[in-house]
């Protein structure tokens, strides 16, 4: 399981720490303080809350494509079967699905609340774990 700080957790959202902080003082998104006072929310309950602010709303494609678009983003949803996996990012705005190996999901270790990097070129999406 990965907890996520405030700082953190507003770069995969693409807002303001503020805006992560009244979210959570509003009851908008769960966190919890550690011994410290630090708010920390957790990856799984990031995710869902990633994803919920996107629903229903058509993303918009940047005016200008690159090959070399990394986007920061968490993982929502991972099926795999006996080969073949699908992995669904939230970054920001953007809902992006992988089909990687099962293989590769398991050395990334990824599930729902990993924090990935979502390498964009031409077609296709790579899942990159920043920790690897």
């Amino acid at each position: 399981m990965v907890d996520y700080r405030v700082s953190e957790a507003a770069t995969l959202l693409g807002v303001s720490p503020d805006t992560v902080r009244r979210w959570i003082d509003t009851g908008r998104l769960e966190a919890t303080k550690t011994s410290s006072g630090r708010r920390m929310i957790d990856g799984v309950v990031l995710a869902r809350f990633a994803q919920s602010l996107h629903e229903g709303r058509e993303s918009t494609p940047p005016s200008r494509h690159s090959a070399r678009n990394h986007l920061a983003g968490i993982v929502t949803n991972v099926v795999k079967d006996s080969v073949m996996a699908q992995v669904e990012v939230q970054a920001g705005p953007f809902r992006l699905v992988a089909l990687i190996s099962r293989e590769a999901v398991e050395d990334l270790q990824l599930c729902p609340g990993s924090l990935v990097n979502a390498v964009v070129k031409a077609t296709n999406v790579s899942i990159e774990s920043p920790a690897h």
